[in-house]
């Protein structure tokens, strides 16, 4: 018999043999020794509970490494300029590509900032003005708000033939900036009975301002400035004295031996405050601002931050503030209707930018929108524009929950992107908790069991079904429907709003049902918060929970954050005789080694700094002698070591019975944060966890009416049930809740849904249903409801 010889598969190319990113031995945070073999060029979705450990595997560890390794390929005097990333804690890391991070932090919230200028389509739009506008007013410069209009001459001197003549030189620059607002489209008023008591003396205290006290270095100034009398009643001061005081430019001045540059109250604060965006400010600040300051649409520019010049250039009747101003989507269709060669490189990318907008969802905003203003959901998808067109290729794109904020309808739009990012050969990581996300990957990692300490390891590793089938939280949950409630509550009374006009809303009359769990709910950019927000003012009795996030550096904790630590020191300095704040580690008990951080931090200029346990207290931040001190059989160091779950009992009974001190831990355990230590730093932190934070320290607030905007941001799907309870326990207490939200078990749990709509921008602004979930459900007649009757399988 003939012997037939198989033809042998081709030998594998070594470069072929990179597919995988491997990680050994991470630790970074709570992790436990993670070890995890994760496919490239596939869509990989990391699950478990909300501090399991997720985003310190993929944030602080693959990505972190990714970034740490190219920022060292740049040069020495380059690196100076970035940002110092330390190696994670992990022993091997290997098969890492590119990472590009787009996470959830809010974007700047510079006043100048806007959707446009952050997305490059504005500097597109001014280059499109600048050569095809009608008249021609000069470069793009020309049309920015960020250029004031400038113009000089003087003698220059040169060097000419080896003599040096002087020439008479003029120069000109033609900006876009309105002059009035200086390109903020707003212009200030403010009161100056807000600022200071007339009555008194400013060694009397007559300043009201937050921080302009005498004993500091601004009352040093104003004392020792000798343009007025300190000890004189502010009423009683010349004209030259009170506009010294309240309006005098900047001015160098030698005080105490001292230089020191003094300047009027208005322009000091002008520099110190309002150069922020509000949203930026401490609470305290924008308290004053809100009491101080009146902020009103510039008459100049009407808003649009640009000079009159600037708006008389237009192509096709249109100028560059009115394409700003414009829907996205519509003017993806302006721009669409331009037919000229000469730009037509630059109308191409524009409208790809536009069209991106609009395929991922966000086609309601308008490019002249503050960045400040999107939600963390919104800024997570403005920053995908620019890699939705990106030719890179195996690039490792890494998600921090992409559908934050999404409703049902949009999650689909949401999926087919991270597909397409995906199918053009990237490697794509997600964070994810909605299970419309989770079904389309191709490989899951589910972390846990629990959080915190209890978290940390993996607990199924595989395909989607293996994750439906295996007996972790996750796996249980994933199928979970809220099913329509049997009855629902009736309300006890009613919050009229009318003739609501705010951005999109369409002169909205509507009643908002109290004594019951109301939620509003449609699609991203249909008026849910400008509804809520703008029509229901966080005025005594209403307690208003948005998703501005919670600053915080590594020295604040939940202890600090929540007030929690003011009682604890109290019954500390109580039960010893001594002073309170000597069980701070931010004042007098601080460690003198470390100042109370616990780590000493080197720095190492271009290298990455490091931080080493401080020898002296061995990371407990306190002197020794501090420690001496106890309560209950706690010194400070262990009793902010406990976890909440641990400490509801110790500040509950016996000796270490602190009630206010229990009443703030109990809600924290209230809202699932159990896990976390008293002394955690903020910075360690997962949104989620931040989010639930501010929700337990403004439970405490005495108001009737609840606002919370997406308390599901974060939430496992286990976690959402606990959430439901805690609504649930608040209206049984006979408060009100009226909660902004997407996530379907909400929904179904309420007793009264305002839906609105129909679509986003200005295809939405109306209410186009108002009722019960059941009647919702049974109507059908909404993208709400359609979702809602699909998801309780109806």
């Amino acid at each position: 018999m003939r012997k037939t010889t198989r033809p042998q598969p081709p030998e594998e190319h070594p470069a072929d043999s990179h597919d995988l990113i491997r990680v050994l031995g991470a630790n970074e945070n709570n992790l436990q020794n993670v070890a995890v073999e994760l496919p490239k060029r596939r869509l990989t979705v990391f699950t478990g509970v909300s501090g399991s450990g997720k985003s310190s595997l993929v944030f602080d560890t693959i990505a972190a490494e990714s970034q740490r390794l190219i920022n060292e390929t740049y040069s020495t005097f380059v690196q100076g300029f970035m940002p110092t990333l330390a190696r994670p804690e992990v022993d091997v890391l290997d098969g890492l590509t590119t990472a590009i991070i787009v996470d959830q932090q809010r974007m700047g919230s510079d006043p100048r900032s806007t959707v446009g200028t952050a997305t490059d389509a504005h500097a597109m739009l001014r280059i499109l003005f600048s050569r095809i506008g009608k008249p021609h007013i000069g470069s793009p410069q020309a049309f920015s708000f960020n250029v004031a209009s400038i113009s000089g001459a003087g003698a220059v001197t040169l060097e000419k033939g080896g003599r040096t003549t002087k020439e008479r030189r003029e120069f000109s620059i033609t900006g876009g900036m309105c002059a009035r607002c200086e390109g903020r489209g707003k212009v200030n008023d403010i009161d100056l009975t807000a600022l200071f008591d007339e009555t008194k003396s400013l060694n009397e205290g007559a300043l009201t301002i937050p921080g302009f006290s005498m004993e500091g270095w601004y009352g040093r100034i104003l004392r020792g400035c000798g343009f007025f009398d300190p000890d004189k009643p502010i009423k009683k001061y010349t004209k030259r004295q009170f506009d010294d005081l309240v309006y005098k430019e900047p001015v160098k001045l030698k005080i105490e031996g001292i230089n020191l540059t003094y300047s009027g109250l208005i322009p000091t604060i002008q520099k110190s405050f309002l150069s922020k965006d509000r949203e930026a400010m401490q609470p305290h600040i924008r308290a004053f601002v809100d009491r101080a300051v009146t902020f009103t649409t510039c008459p100049e520019c009407d808003g649009s931050r640009l000079s009159e010049l600037a708006r008389s250039s237009k192509i096709k009747r249109i100028n560059i503030a009115d394409a700003c101003s414009m829907q996205i989507s519509d003017l993806a269709d302006w721009v669409r209707g331009l037919k000229e060669p000469s730009v037509a490189p630059l109308l191409e990318k524009l409208q790809h930018t536009l069209d991106s907008f609009v395929d991922i969802g966000l086609g309601y905003l308008s490019l002249d929108r503050p960045s400040g203003t999107l939600s963390g959901g919104e800024a997570q998808r403005t920053k995908m524009i620019r890699h939705l067109g990106s030719s890179l290729t195996d690039v490792t794109y890494v998600f921090d929950e992409p559908t934050i904020g999404l409703h049902p309808h949009d999650i689909q739009r949401m999926n087919n992107l991270l597909e397409q990012l995906r199918d053009k050969g990237n490697t794509v990581l997600v964070v994810e908790h909605k299970p419309e996300t989770i079904a389309i990957a191709d490989h899951v990692v589910d972390l846990g069991p629990g959080a915190g300490t209890a978290g940390g390891t993996i607990c199924f590793e595989g395909t989607v079904d293996g994750l439906r089938a295996s007996d972790t939280i996750t796996g249980r949950h994933l199928d979970d429907r809220a099913s329509l409630k049997d009855s629902v509550r009736e309300p006890t009374g009613k919050l009229e709003i009318r003739g609501a006009d705010r951005h999109n809303l369409r002169n909205v009359n509507v009643d908002v049902p109290l004594g019951v769990l109301c939620v509003v709910t449609g699609v991203a950019g249909s008026g849910k918060s400008s509804l809520i927000h703008g029509s229901i003012p966080s005025a005594e009795g209403v307690v208003s929970v948005d998703q501005t996030p919670i600053r915080g550096s590594r020295r604040s904790n939940p202890a600090t954050y929540t007030g929690l630590l003011e009682p604890i020191r109290k019954a500390f300095a109580k039960a010893n005789g001594v002073k309170p704040a000597l069980f701070s580690a931010n004042s007098e008990g601080a460690c003198p080694n470390c100042n109370g951080a616990g780590v000493i931090y080197t720095d190492l200029g271009i290298m990455a700094g490091t931080a080493t346990t401080c020898e002296e207290c061995d990371g407990k931040r306190f002197q020794a002698s501090v420690l001496e001190y106890t309560f209950g059989g706690k010194n400070i160091s262990e009793a902010l070591a406990m976890p909440v779950s641990e400490a509801v009992e110790f500040f509950s009974e016996g000796e270490g019975r602190v009630p206010a001190a229990a009443a703030i831990l109990a809600r924290l355990n209230d809202v699932g944060l159990g896990y976390l230590s008293l002394g955690q730093p903020l910075t360690t932190l997962s949104g989620g966890e931040r989010q639930r934070l501010k929700l337990a320290t403004h439970m405490g607030d005495k108001g009737g009416v609840y606002v919370l905007d997406e308390p599901t941001t974060g939430l496992h799907l286990a976690d959402v049930e606990n959430l439901l309870g805690l609504l649930d326990r608040l209206v049984d207490a006979g408060k009100s809740v009226i909660v902004i939200e997407h996530h379907q078990a909400v929904m179904a749990h309420a007793d009264w849904i305002i839906d609105l709509g129909p679509g986003a921008g200005h295809d939405g602004g109306k209410v186009v249903f108002e009722g019960t979930p059941s009647d919702l459900v049974a109507a059908g007649s909404t993208l709400t409801g359609e979702h809602l009757a699909a998801y309780v399988g109806k």
